[in-house]
């Protein structure tokens, strides 16, 4: 029996190596970096729960993964900040998301399922360059840019706590959120389309949410990120498995994708041993929300404030109207008829095609251009918040990102 190579020990490929090795076999799985989560910098992120109806850590308990190796904070409401500062409430009965860390902390995910692994027999090996034609799994981290986000974690008495925004100025074509849990809070914008000087949009989103929020914030550290997002030809090529980033599994429209990406490694695992195909799995259960998600963008590009006003106003009345605020989020996900009619524009408009060295043919969005509407004077607070983070800084204040 020979041994089964994963490069990358992020989500998709330690859930992938879990299966495999509490099936038997001998799992290797290589990191370039010194360790699980060691790009996120302890980070908050969102696990969405309205793309099945299955409650995913119940889905996760029935592949064998436990979820209470990790922490997670249920949420059933959030704050919905409208464009023109009004706020109002999406609330479900059920469980709407979870927020969990990602990093090095033993309480991360990352590290839940780096022990899940390890217990079962996985060989993790950190710092290793392995060369992809020589693994089964391909569970690389992105290589180029689609879209960013930079966020402030900070220290703050405000309860546990999430909102999230849809405002075009503070957040280019997409939305900004603040998560609070237990003392400490992050505040993150997103940007969909490419600017320079990206911090004064994170200056003046912390204004905003100052202004609306008692939060007696006290700044530790300034983190980023990059998404990439593609969709492939193929998910299994030249005997090879493409699973979460690495196979273009992700949602376009919110960024939530770890859902996708611990399900495509346990459905890469499963085909490996013989029990599904996987190419067939992911064309099922993943490329029709990933192509939904693909649509929403296209959509949600073409809005601006007056178009996100409209949609958070028909979020609320359909809440009102079925008594579920979850239910928007499961239609916005719904393949159609509608959706299957505009599928071929937003492809064309959105995704540029490209060949990849692995062979693949990738349909992949590229970065947006800035509009002229993203140039605005910031506000005086916004000026002073990025003051303060520079005495911060010089004070030995970390960031990990770099301001263009």
């Amino acid at each position: 029996m020979r041994d089964i190579h994963i490069l990358g020990a992020g989500l998709s490929g330690l859930a992938a190596a879990t299966i495999l090795a509490k099936a038997g076999k001998k799992v290797h799985v290589h990191e370039v970096l010194v360790d699980s989560g060691a790009r996120f910098d302890g980070d908050f992120q969102g696990l969405e729960n309205w793309t099945s109806e299955i409650d995913f850590f119940d889905e996760m308990e029935s592949w064998g993964l436990n979820p209470n190796e990790f922490k997670s904070d249920e949420f059933s409401i959030v704050d919905l900040a409208h464009p023109d500062d009004v706020i109002t409430n999406p609330i479900t009965k059920g469980i709407a998301f979870r927020v969990v860390e990602r990093g090095t902390d033993s309480h991360c995910i990352d590290q839940g399922l780096k022990r899940m692994a390890l217990e079962s027999g996985v060989e993790i090996h950190y710092k290793s360059k392995k060369n992809p034609s020589d693994c089964d799994i391909i569970a690389a981290g992105p290589k180029n840019s689609s879209a960013v986000a930079f966020g402030e974690i900070f220290h703050t008495t405000h309860e546990n706590h999430v909102t999230f925004q849809l405002n075009d100025k503070l957040a280019p074509g997409a939305y900004s959120y603040m998560i609070i849990i237990d003392g400490i809070g992050l505040i993150c914008t997103c940007l969909w389309r490419k600017q320079r000087k990206t911090s004064r949009y994170l200056n003046e989103t912390i204004a905003w949410y100052e202004k609306f929020y008692e939060l007696n914030r006290k700044p530790i550290k300034r983190v980023g990120g990059k998404g990439d997002f593609g969709l492939p030809s193929k998910y299994r090529h030249e005997g090879k498995y493409y699973v979460g980033e690495a196979g273009g599994l992700q949602d376009f429209m919110w960024g939530f994708g770890m859902r996708y990406a611990i399900t495509s490694g346990v459905y890469a695992a499963k085909d490996i041993l013989g029990e599904c195909d996987y190419e067939k799995e992911i064309r099922k259960r993943l490329v029709p929300l990933v192509k939904s998600s693909v649509i929403n963008r296209f959509l949600m590009n073409r809005m601006g404030d007056r178009g996100f006003k409209i949609i958070a106003n028909y979020w609320m009345k359909n809440q009102t109207k079925t008594g579920d605020g979850l239910r928007f989020m499961k239609r916005l996900y719904s393949p159609g008829v509608i959706r299957k009619l505009i599928w071929p524009i937003a492809k064309f408009s959105m995704l540029r095609k490209i060949k990849v060295d692995d062979g693949r043919t990738i349909q992949r969005m590229p970065f947006r251009k800035s509009l002229k509407r993203d140039d605005w004077t910031p506000s005086s607070r916004a000026v002073e918040i990025g003051e303060e983070w520079k005495n911060i800084r010089k004070a030995g204040g970390k960031v990990s990102f770099i301001d263009d």
